[in-house]
């Protein structure tokens, strides 16, 4: 399954009220970008200039969202999944807002909140910001709060958080709730039916260097022996 990661800049935080200024997004398969300053047809306020530095004489040529929208669109064309960080609370609300505002059909996109899967993943981290997260993989510094800035990063971010999971069981953990989803036993092998934790780690490396962890019926417990 195709990912396409995404971002949206926005005169605000109300779907209901702000507009979208900028909408970027990146496909690693294709290895194509896409970068678009978005007209909001209202004032952009000095604070949201602040945080992503876009001003109104920056958008005064750009592009309604009725036009941008479609180039996302096509962009996204053919079966994809749609990545982005804070996803469910922020940025497919602002589609979602943007595309009734201008009567433009949206595709019902599979969609994945990074921002989820993190504090699911890294129970252990005290943030769970893309910058925070960013610095704690060790990815070079970019222009934060630029949409395709932030796309890069999150592709690198994203990727390394979940290994080699495929997207579809990435979905689905999620769907479910990773942690009840994840097994707490051994399921095979001399240490089967005894704790996770009580499995002694050269086994484990044993394991991974026998391939026997980058099986798709245990992606789950790779997961889950991660996470210890």
């Amino acid at each position: 399954m195709r990912a396409i990661y995404y971002d949206t800049e926005t005169t605000g935080v109300r779907p209901e009220k702000d507009r979208i200024v900028e909408i970027a997004a990146f496909d690693p398969l294709n290895g194509t970008h896409l970068e678009l300053l978005v007209n909001p047809g209202i004032a952009i306020p000095p604070d949201a200039t602040a945080i992503h530095g876009i001003t109104d004489e920056m958008v005064a040529s750009a592009p309604s969202f009725a036009e941008a929208g479609q180039i996302f669109i096509e962009f996204c064309s053919g079966p994809c999944v749609l990545i982005a960080h804070n996803n469910d609370s922020f940025d497919r609300h602002f589609l979602t807002h943007e595309g009734k505002r201008h009567a433009l059909t949206l595709p019902d996109w599979p969609m994945v909140d990074s921002l989820k899967w993190a504090r699911k993943y890294r129970p252990d981290l005290p943030r769970h910001s893309l910058q925070f997260l960013r610095q704690i993989y060790g990815i070079a510094e970019n222009n934060a709060h630029r949409a395709l800035d932030d796309v890069m990063v999150l592709h690198q971010v994203f990727s390394i958080m979940i290994d080699d999971l495929p997207l579809e069981t990435v979905i689905d953990l999620l769907g479910k709730g990773i942690d009840s989803t994840l097994p707490e036993v051994m399921p095979f092998g001399k240490y089967q039916g005894k704790p996770l934790s009580a499995v002694p780690p050269d086994y484990i490396l044993w394991l991974k260097a026998q391939g026997a962890l980058d099986k798709p019926e245990n992606s789950s417990l790779k997961l889950a022996l991660d996470k210890l």
